[in-house]
């Protein structure tokens, strides 16, 4: 027989068997499609050997008047700002006190110190740094208790033991003199307790009895869990060379370029005027009429001015972030949506700003004085899964729901998705809120990522091609986006506490350590026999690429590994090699140096194709491989 073509459909599809898919492909990691033929993703490497403390969940990157290029980068823990590598920790103070007792305590042999601060106000975990301390007569020097001049360290979090007292943990044990000479510390500490820090994941209490007495609600199952604390997710956007920015659910913050990076940021009350917002669930600057616009904030006029109202809108006056007052003389104002019990997020596009509630889509426009922002409502009964899971692309909203996509391009549709049972079949929502969605403009694609039904780390993505209208997936541990924008590469947070470059060059660099980046995709079952007779495979033209690729440190050339799965009966997946309905399994190593005809000894009526690499600096695409078949028996 003639060799034939393997030219199988573009994107991975999993809507149905494997055999149902036949010229298709089923399986993907860390994989892409151009131009309909699959191929390797780019890798990544460290945007800067610093790293940062907590699970960065926000990033954003903007140029300042003076051309310096910062990335503002939000934890559960700080929020930073990222200056040529270094890390500035910019979290605004929560509060201030002067402690006027001698608060510090000491235990012999120990590094924990008890201190003494009436309403302190804070919880376990939370940063406090000291000014002004004195030493305890021993170890406990004057230099471990109190913050730097010019820096942030030492600076200790703490951990609640009363409403007035607390521990901390130094850098040295306590000698006799230190114990000795507690309670000590002076007559006048000050300490300064940045904002309060957020969990790094979904804290959710399920059934009665699960939390405190008293928490949660009676009769709660289950099957019905009570969220007790948000994923601590910050919102933030630049004005200007300025940065406006604060938690969801927390207060408005701005820092001011000029005052350098190494001043923290400070609440936009203590700026603005007598009804500057308190909270938001989400803010935004618009680019068109700069305005500064916060959803899920309290309303000053209401009979409980300082409470959240979930649907409330507020903006500042235009140019102005600092006049929230509506007069007749600006622009300021207000207006609450009506569908939904709470705004989730918005994102801005080129005529509007697209605005979700839990239950709907609106589109707010400015209109101009005297009503100056104007809603309508563009779709109802949709959901959406997270506050960052939505991206614009081409001009067009996308976003992941509880159980299905969507697309806004004018009206809002549901998104056609080839892997959806495959996602929300594996899909932890009581990690709801850690989805989060990107775009990599460079190869027309959105990702989104989640946490797996077994995990509550973000560990896997899927991705959507909107050049090619295809889809792939695989598995990755990240926690925030950023596609390139101003920046040479789009860039992501990772558990390891760094950001990392993506789409450079070949390999995992996100450590001082190179390793390879395992990367596979495999086909559906296709037909080699007659359905009836088996097929007899014993030749094979790869047809592939090595394009970018590099020597591996030991020297050896780049090279794919590529499996075929025979297999005697259909519709029963690819299995393993004890798998009964596989009679064998062959694999073939393909180099650089050697791409032609691969001899084989495959049999079978229905066979699976996979090809993968898993080394150092081999990077590749397939082309159209040839297979050269003969018929065979029927056993």
């Amino acid at each position: 027989m003639p060799l034939q073509k393997v030219l199988l459909k573009p994107g991975v599809n999993r809507e149905n068997t494997r055999y149902t898919n036949e010229g298709g492909w089923y399986e993907s990691e860390k994989v892409r499609f151009r131009q309909g033929t699959p191929e390797k993703i780019g890798g990544w490497t460290r945007f800067a050997s610093a790293t940062f403390l907590g699970v960065c969940r926000s990033l954003w990157n903007w140029i300042t008047l003076a051309g310096f290029s910062l990335v503002g980068v939000g934890t559960n823990l700080k929020f930073y700002i990222n200056k040529g590598g270094a890390y500035f920790d910019i979290t605004p103070i929560r509060a201030s006190s002067v402690i006027n007792n001698n608060p510090f305590v000491a235990t012999l042999g120990s590094s924990v110190v008890t201190v003494t601060d009436t309403a302190h106000g804070g919880s376990t975990g939370d940063f406090v740094a000291f000014t002004g301390a004195v030493g305890l007569g021993g170890n406990i020097t004057a230099a471990v208790l109190n913050v730097a001049a010019g820096g942030t360290t030492p600076e200790y979090q703490i951990t609640v033991l009363t409403a007035n007292t607390y521990t901390i943990t130094v850098a040295v044990v306590a000698s006799a003199a230190d114990v000795s000479g507690s309670p000590g510390g002076g007559a006048s500490v000050n300490a300064a307790y940045q904002i309060s820090v957020g969990p790094e994941t979904q804290q959710v209490l399920v059934g009665w009895g699960a939390g405190t007495w008293g928490s949660g609600t009676w009769g709660y199952g289950t099957a019905s869990p009570n969220i007790l604390s948000p994923l601590r997710v910050w919102n933030q956007s630049n004005f200007g060379q300025d940065l406006i920015y604060g938690p969801r659910g927390g207060g408005v913050y701005y820092w001011n370029a000029t005052t350098g990076v190494d001043v923290r940021g400070v609440n936009l009350t203590t700026l603005g005027d007598a009804n500057t917002p308190l909270y938001q669930n989400f803010l935004i600057i618009s680019d068109a009429s700069r305005f500064v616009l916060v959803f899920g904030t309290n309303d000053p006029y209401a009979v409980a001015p300082t409470a959240l109202d979930p649907m409330l809108i507020r903006w500042s006056d235009q140019e102005n972030p600092f006049v929230w007052t509506p007069a007749a003389t600006n622009q300021a104002g207000s207006i609450r949506l009506s569908h939904g019990s709470q705004i989730v997020t918005a994102i801005q596009t080129r005529q509007e700003i697209v605005t979700f509630t839990d239950a709907s889509v609106y589109s707010l426009q400015y209109l101009g004085p005297p009503y100056v922002w104007g809603t309508q409502l563009l779709g109802d009964n949709i959901s959406i899964i997270s506050s960052s899971s939505v991206a614009l692309a081409s001009g067009i909203v996308y976003w992941m729901g509880v159980d299905k996509f969507y697309l806004y391009d004018g009206r809002v549709q549901t998104l056609s998705c080839d892997l959806l049972r495959y996602v929300f079949t594996d899909i932890n929502q009581d990690q709801s809120e850690q989805v989060f969605a990107g775009t990599n403009e460079g190869f027309n694609e959105v990702w989104w990522f989640y946490c797996s039904a077994n995990s509550n780390t973000v560990d896997k993505y899927v991705v959507f091609n909107y050049l090619e209208k295809v889809w792939y997936y695989g598995t990755m541990a990240r926690t925030a986006w950023l596609d390139s924008g101003v920046l040479d590469f789009p860039i992501a947070a990772t558990y390891v506490n760094n950001i990392v470059n993506h789409e450079v060059g070949t390999d995992d660099n996100m450590t001082a350590v190179t390793a390879p980046i395992d990367a596979y995709i495999s086909s559906s079952e296709f037909d080699i026999g007659d359905g009836h007779n088996f097929g007899y495979v014993w030749r094979i033209l790869p047809d592939l690429t090595f394009a970018d690729s590099t020597t591996d440190p030991s020297g050896a050339q780049p090279k794919v590994t590529l499996t075929l799965y025979p297999m005697a009966n259909s519709g029963s997946g690819a299995g393993t090699p004890a798998s009964a309905n596989i009679t064998k399994i062959a694999e073939y190593n393909i180099t650089e140096e050697f791409t032609g005809i691969v001899y084989t000894r495959v049999r079978g009526r229905q066979m699976i194709l996979k090809l993968g690499s898993n080394q150092i600096g081999t990077n590749w695409q397939l082309g159209a491989p040839r297979i050269d078949i003969r018929p065979d028996g029927r056993r």
